[in-house]
C-alpha cells in the first residue's frame, strides 16, 4: 500500500507515490489523524495551503472482509478549528484499497480559481482542469462523470457548498448505484477539499483484484464467524436491516432523550409519523427498498432507497440523525419533506446534522416558524445558491447563532450536537463534551449501554460511571474507525466475545499480526493522543471540553433533569 500525494500549488499539480514509512500499520482514522497531527501546522487557517485533506481507506479496505468499506476523511476543521476525521460508507474505501492506495493526501492550494478533477486507475493518476464542473450539485456532477468514465467507478466529490468553502460542507462518496448519497459530513471537510480546487476524484478499479491476506484460510474462517455473529445479533441482524437507523426514533423518543424544538424538550409529539417503521413501510409501498447496503460487502444493510409519492427515486433512506435534525428538532413531522431536505443536503453537499441544528437555531431566532418544512427547504436552497443568508446558514449553527443573536446554540467546539439530549443520556453528553472532534455521537456511542443495554447498562439519568463509559467507548471507537469497519459492528462485539475475537483473527490473519484486546486499547489510545496533541497545539484547553451551559441549568422534560457530570470529572477522561 502507498500514500498518494497531490500538491495543488503548482500550475501542473505534482503527483507522487510514497511508501507508508512512519505510518506503517495505520489505516482509516489512525492514518488521517497521524498525518494531520504530524504534518499540519495546528495554528494554520483551515482553508490555507498549509492544511491538508487526507482520504484514507481502513486497514482492511479493499479486502474481502465484510463491513470493511468505510472511508476516513481528515483535515484541520474549518468548523471546530481542531483536528477532524469524518468517515462514510460508499464504494470509495474498497476501491482505494484495491488500487493499493492507503491514503490520498491533497496538499497546497491553487493560485487561481480553476476547478480540477482527478482520475485514478491502476495505470496512474491524471489531474485536469475542468471548469465546466464549477458549482454543479453532486447528482449532476456524478451523471457527468458517468458519461465520461463509465459506470464502473466510484467518486469522491463536493457540491456547491464545498466550493463556496462553507463550514457545514461535506465530502460525498458514491454508493453501489453510483449515487452521491454517502457523506463524510462533519466538520466542514468539504470546504477543505474546495480550498484545494478539487471538485471530484474519480476512482476506477477496473482489472484490479482484492487485497490478499497473509493467511488466506485463517482469514476466510474468521470472516465467516464474524458475519455469523453480526447476523445473529438482534440489532445488526434484525432491527437495523428491517428499519434502518431510524428504528431509533420511537426508542429515543420513548426514553425522553429526543431533542425537540432546539433541545427544549425530550419528546416529540410527531415522532411516530417520522419513525423508521413508517419510513420502511412507505418504502415498500412505493417500490423503494428499506434493506440495502451502502457498499459492497455490507451484511447489516441498514441503508435503503426512498421513493416519492409517485414512486420515483428521491433520496437514500434518510437516517435517524437526519430525520431527527431536519424533523423533530425543527418541529417537522412530514417524512416526505424531510426526505426532500435530505436530498438537498446531499446534492448541495452539506452535513444534515449541522443543517438541521442550524435551521432550528434560525427558527429560534424567528427567521421561520417551528414546523414550517417548506420554509426550511427554501433555506437549504439559499445555501445551494450561496445567497448572503445561505452563506450564513451553510456555515453552521454556531455561526448562525452569532449572526442572529441566539443564546441557546447546541454546539461543542463549534460543532452541532447530534440526536440525543445529554441531559437524558448523560454518557453521550460526556462524549460530546470531550471528543477531540467536537460534539460527535459516533466518537463514543454511549447509547449502546445507556439506552439499548448492549454490552451492559449504565443508568442514563445519573452521572455515575459515565466518564469511564465514554472513555472506554472513545478508545474502542478510534480503533474500529481505523480498521475501515462500520461502527455498527460494535453492537455485536460488545455482546459476543466470539465476534470480537473473529475481528481480531481477521486482522491478524490479514497482516500476520498477533493483536490482542490489550493491543486494541493501546491502538485506540494512540489515535486519541494524535488528536488531543493536535488540538492542544491549536490552542484548545479543558474549557473547550464543556457542554453549553444551558444543559446544566434548563431541566429537560419529561425527566426534568440537567447534565450532572462535573467539569472536574470530564477533565479526568483522558487520564488513563
Amino acid at each position: 500500500m502507498k500514500i498518494l500525494r497531490i500538491n495543488m500549488s503548482e500550475d501542473a499539480p505534482e503527483v507522487k507515490f510514497e511508501d507508508l514509512g512512519q505510518y506503517e500499520g495505520l489505516g482509516g482514522r489512525a492514518l488521517t489523524s497521524a498525518i494531520i497531527s504530524k504534518e499540519v501546522d495546528p495554528l494554520c487557517h483551515p482553508l490555507s495551503a498549509d492544511n491538508k485533506l487526507v482520504i484514507a481507506c481502513g486497514l482492511l479496505g479493499g479486502s474481502a472482509a465484510a463491513m470493511s468499506g468505510r472511508t476516513s476523511v481528515g483535515c484541520k476543521s474549518p468548523l471546530t478549528g481542531g483536528i477532524k476525521e469524518a468517515n462514510s460508507g460508499g464504494q470509495a474505501g474498497q476501491v482505494l484499497g484495491r488500487l493499493g492506495i492507503a491514503a490520498i493526501v491533497l496538499e497546497g492550494k491553487p493560485k487561481g480559481d480553476d476547478t480540477y478533477k482527478i482520475y485514478i486507475n491502476k495505470n496512474g493518476v491524471k489531474v485536469e482542469k475542468d471548469n465546466s464542473l464549477k458549482m454543479l450539485p453532486n447528482y449532476d456532477l456524478i451523471e457527468k462523470m458517468k458519461k465520461e468514465f463509465g459506470e464502473k467507478i466510484a467518486c469522491v466529490s463536493i457540491g456547491p457548498a464545498g466550493e463556496m468553502k462553507m463550514s457545514g460542507a461535506s465530502v460525498a462518496l458514491t454508493d453501489m448505484e453510483l449515487r452521491p448519497t454517502r457523506h463524510a459530513g462533519r466538520g466542514g471537510v468539504g470546504a477543505v477539499m474546495g480550498s484545494k480546487g478539487v471538485k471530484v476524484i474519480v476512482l476506477d478499479d477496473t482489472e484490479t483484484t482484492p487485497r490478499q491476506p497473509k493467511n488466506v484460510e485463517a482469514f476466510k474462517e474468521a470472516n465467516k464467524k464474524f458475519v455469523a455473529g453480526l447476523q445473529k445479533h438482534p440489532v445488526t441482524g434484525q432491527g437495523l436491516p428491517a428499519y434502518g437507523t431510524n428504528v431509533l426514533t420511537n426508542i429515543i423518543n420513548e426514553v425522553g432523550a429526543y431533542p425537540t424544538y432546539n433541545f427544549k424538550e425530550g419528546r416529540f409529539a410527531g415522532a411516530r409519523k417520522i419513525s423508521g417503521e413508517v419510513e420502511a413501510e412507505l418504502e415498500k409501498q412505493r417500490g423503494g427498498n428499506p434493506t440495502h447496503g451502502c457498499h459492497r460487502g455490507c451484511v447489516i444493510r441498514c441503508s435503503g432507497i426512498y421513493h416519492d409519492k409517485d414512486g420515483h427515486y428521491l433520496t437514500k433512506q434518510p437516517e435517524y440523525e437526519t430525520v431527527w435534525a431536519l424533523g423533530g428538532n425543527c418541529g417537522v413531522d412530514d417524512i416526505d419533506k424531510i426526505a426532500m431536505m435530505d436530498f438537498l443536503c446531499d446534492n448541495y453537499g452539506v452535513d444534515t446534522i449541522e443543517m438541521g441544528a442550524t435551521i432550528a437555531v434560525a427558527m429560534e431566532a424567528g427567521l421561520l416558524k417551528w414546523g414550517d418544512a417548506d420554509a426550511a427547504i427554501n433555506l437549504l436552497h439559499e445555501v445551494g445558491k450561496g445567497t448572503h443568508l445561505g452563506r450564513i446558514i451553510g456555515n453552521g449553527a454556531a455561526f448562525t447563532g452569532k449572526a442572529f443573536g441566539v443564546e441557546r446554540v447546541p454546539v461543542v467546539k463549534g460543532q452541532a450536537l447530534p440526536a440525543y439530549d445529554p441531559r437524558a443520556v448523560q454518557g453521550i453528553g460526556v462524549t460530546y463534551a470531550t471528543s477531540p472532534m467536537g460534539a460527535d455521537h459516533t466518537a463514543g456511542y454511549s447509547i449502546a449501554l445507556n439506552v439499548l443495554k448492549t454490552g451492559g447498562f449504565v443508568d442514563p439519568l445519573k452521572p455515575e460511571g459515565q466518564v469511564e463509559l465514554s472513555r472506554n467507548l472513545q478508545i474502542a471507537t478510534a480503533f474500529v474507525d481505523s480498521t475501515g469497519m462500520c461502527l455498527f459492528i460494535a453492537f455485536a462485539l460488545l455482546d459476543q466475545p466470539e465476534t470480537n475475537q473473529a475481528l481480531l483473527d481477521m486482522l491478524n490473519a490479514f497482516y500476520g499480526w498477533n493483536m490482542t484486546d490489550k493491543d486494541v486499547v493501546e491502538y485506540g489510545k494512540k489515535v486519541l493522543k494524535f488528536e488531543r496533541d493536535f488540538n492542544l497545539r491549536a490552542g484548545f484547553t479543558k474549557e473547550h471540553d464543556r457542554l453549553p451551559r444551558f444543559f446544566y441549568k434548563e431541566p429537560l422534560p419529561p425527566h426534568n433533569t440537567v447534565f450532572q457530570v462535573k467539569d472536574e470529572e470530564l477533565d479526568q477522561l483522558f487520564n488513563w
